[in-house]
């Protein structure tokens, strides 16, 4: 029999078991997650060496969506998932964020941590589950992580805060926010929120804080009942050398660097002093100990600890002089400028500028019929609203070749869509699908803040009845050992890399629409964070002012080269008439009116085109294949047939009525001829269907205001 170990961790009113010992035994540790039906297996790999040559920690966390943990088989050609999905990529991302910071500094074996998602119930969501299990799988691995973590999300349903909602829930709510921490601070924020206040994202953080540290008390004994011991770790090369040299050649040279505020004098300064620095290492001998570790690993050391040269004095700037690498106050932010209307033909487009980062926003409308079609394992099948970041080289001036989204851009892309989708009108009130794509320009900071922004003002001037403008705010944070915390706002890419916080706030004037918070540091407390929060309300309420003097509404109109959409409905027992055997009906309607034709199960239709005649094209053939002979009413037909006693009328194709000769004209006639010719069109009305179905038809019966209304 197979020996494992199994323990339960109470997650509000659920409880999570997690495995080990029955499944991948080859890999250095392996877990099994479930809540409900919802079951992930968890597999961590440690490598036995470092890996040489790399100048970072190499952890790489792959989440992996099965389509059978929903009992489905993928869509698509080869019926395979194929790449990671954008859902699995953003659960990726969020498994990594709050492992990183807690491995010691100088520790480069390669670590993967595998986590699959075999059984779904689209209650228990999977991706704190994901958290907690790869959290607990490292735990075994015996590795030096600093962890445990635990991961909770939390959502509040009639004034009550809930652990680990169900989708459903979570829908419901208005505040759905995921927060990773240790036994003592938190470490990572994610929220997508409509609206809310500082004071209640801080009462869920507190609460999930209370759900965190009963998860890490239990994975430390449950490690404990699995016999694992923790691998302590030292770094093994010594730099301290390396060091002084630093400081001795360049330190003067990078202190004035940074205490002149123009990017480029900083740049050039600090590659002078990188240039002295390398000079004066070169000189030393071949058998020289800085020469040996560098040859034995391959790591750049000069580079490195050049750079926590500069992370040292950057940071005594803003904590002893209480000023930043480019003069600004720790609450100040960079200047802005903004336009709308930029690119002639799209629907809507702005540019947002703030210091060095400026992004390209721009809006396409399109019908219904465009909506994105999701085939993954979550409840949510479609997207109406889709926003796409990109990032090429040339924003940051270096040569890169342009490929498709990496994890980066698709969790920027993410955050800025979030962040906009609580002003959104519904579908009811604004039939649109709607796709942005935030082009970043350049780079010098927070360009999904940026693209939050531009996208608001593109919606706005492609004239999307918006409940209101967004802009966001990243924020910063440094931190020493007996020092009060300081709080950056709008931090720029120097404060982002050598700092110890990315924070990223995005709402109204009101509330918070969305929220991302990394850290570098172990942790950050309440209170900072209490204080940070604060700090972005005042720094978003700016930005959005300065956005406010370039556009303050929706465009009145759309633009005359978005599409317009028409609405009708029909019967629900005629949308097959409409479709046709094989869709041959609809298709004919949409090549003869060049209109984009949605049908929904409920009879709804939306037709969408470029102008008012193909609309009206579309409608009148879709009336005619829907048409109902009811007696009274008036509609216009034509003359397909004459005989002695009276003229047929076709109606609608298939459908017709006859006109007796009396009822042609007011006097009595004795013949049709000269009267009605085939082909002719003729307003009529029908004055009888008997019980055969049979219409009868009057030309002469029909007024003046009938005829001006007829369609």
């Amino acid at each position: 029999m197979v020996e494992s170990k199994k323990i339960e961790i109470p997650v509000g009113d659920k409880i999570v078991t997690i495995e080990t010992g029955k499944y991948a035994k080859s890999a250095t540790s392996s877990v099994t997650v479930r809540c409900g039906d919802t079951m992930l297996f968890i597999h961590a790999v440690v490598s036995p060496e470092p890996r040489v040559g790399i100048d970072f920690f190499p952890l790489l966390i792959d989440y992996e969506e099965r389509m059978s943990a929903i009992g489905k088989i993928p869509g698509g050609y080869n019926r395979s998932e194929g790449k990671a999905s954008d859902k699995a990529i953003l659960i990726s991302r969020l498994i990594d964020r709050p492992i990183r910071p807690l491995f010691p500094k100088g520790y480069r074996n390669d670590i993967q941590i595998v986590a699959q998602l075999f059984s779904y119930d689209q209650i228990n969501q999977p991706d704190t589950l994901a958290m907690l299990g790869a959290s607990c799988a490292l735990m075994l691995t015996g590795a030096p992580f600093e962890g445990p973590i635990g991961a909770v999300r939390v959502s509040k349903l009639d004034g009550k805060l809930i652990a680990n909602p169900t989708h459903q829930e979570a829908e419901k709510s208005a505040l759905d926010i995921v927060v990773a921490g240790t036994h003592d601070s938190v470490i990572m924020v994610e929220a997508g929120c409509k609206f809310v206040t500082e004071d209640e994202i801080m009462e869920a953080v507190e609460f999930a804080q209370v759900e965190i540290r009963k998860q890490c008390e239990l994975q430390i004994q449950f490690t404990k009942e699995c016999g694992v011991e923790k691998e302590t770790f030292e770094d093994p090369y010594d730099t301290t050398e390396l060091k002084n040299i630093i400081n001795e050649t360049a330190h003067d040279m990078i202190f004035d660097a940074y205490h002149n505020f123009d990017r480029k004098y900083r740049q050039d300064k600090l590659e002078e002093a990188k240039k002295l620095v390398k000079e004066r290492i070169e000189a030393l001998p071949e058998d020289h100990y800085i020469h040996k570790i560098m040859e034995e690993t391959g790591i750049d050391f000069v580079a490195e600890e050049f750079k926590a040269a500069e992370k040292k004095i950057m940071r005594a700037m803003i904590l002893d002089e209480g000023v930043r690498a480019d003069g600004r106050k720790p609450n100040e932010v960079r200047p802005i400028w903004c336009e709308v209307g930029v690119i002639p033909r799209a629907h809507g487009s702005a540019v947002f500028t703030r210091g060095q980062t400026q992004i390209l926003s721009v809006a396409t409308l399109a019908g219904p019929g465009m909506k994105q079609e999701i085939d993954g394992v979550d409840p949510e099948t479609e997207k109406t609203y889709m926003h796409k970041y990109i990032f090429p080289g040339f924003s940051v001036g270096e040569v890169k070749a342009l490929r498709g989204p990496g994890r980066r851009e698709v969790g920027h892309g993410h955050l800025a869509e979030r962040a906009n989708i609580p002003a959104l009108p519904s579908q009811e009130e604004f039939g649109y699908t709607i796709r942005v794509t935030s082009d970043v320009l350049e780079s010098n900071g927070s360009t999904s803040m940026g693209s939050t922004c531009g996208s608001s003002m593109a919606l706005m001037n492609a004239g999307v009845p918006v409940k209101c403008m967004i802009g966001g705010v990243a924020m910063g944070m440094i931190t020493e050992p007996g020092r009060e915390p300081v709080v950056l706002t709008d931090i720029q890419g120097i404060e982002d890399f050598l700092g110890d916080m990315d924070f990223k706030v995005t709402g109204n004037d009101d509330g918070i629409t969305a929220l991302q918070m990394d850290m570098k540091a172990k942790g950050i407390a309440n209170d900072t964070l209490r204080k940070a929060l604060a700090q972005a309300k005042e720094g978003r309420l700016h930005i959005l002012s300065k956005m406010r003097e370039v556009i303050s509404e929706p465009a009145k109109e759309l633009s005359p080269y978005a599409p317009r959409i028409f609405t009708m409905t029909i019967p629900v027992e005629d949308i097959g008439a409409v479709i046709g055997p094989g869709g041959k009906n609809i298709r004919g309607i949409i090549d003869a009116s060049g209109a984009e034709i949605d049908i929904q199960d409920d009879g709804r239709v939306t037709i969408t085109s470029n102008d008012k005649e193909g609309a009206d094209i579309a409608m009148k053939m879709i009336n005619q294949i829907t048409f109902k002979p009811v007696e009274g009413m008036v509609c216009r037909g034509k003359i397909v047939k004459i005989v002695q006693f009276g003229a047929f009328v076709e109606l609608a194709p298939g459908k017709d009525g006859m006109v007796h000769i009396s009822q042609i004209c007011k006097e009595r006639i004795d013949t049709i001829e000269g009267r009605l010719n085939i082909g002719d069109e003729v307003i009529v009305k029908i004055i009888k269907i008997d019980d055969r179905g049979k219409v009868s038809l009057t030309i002469k019966g029909v007024t003046e205001e009938e005829a001006a209304h007829c369609i």
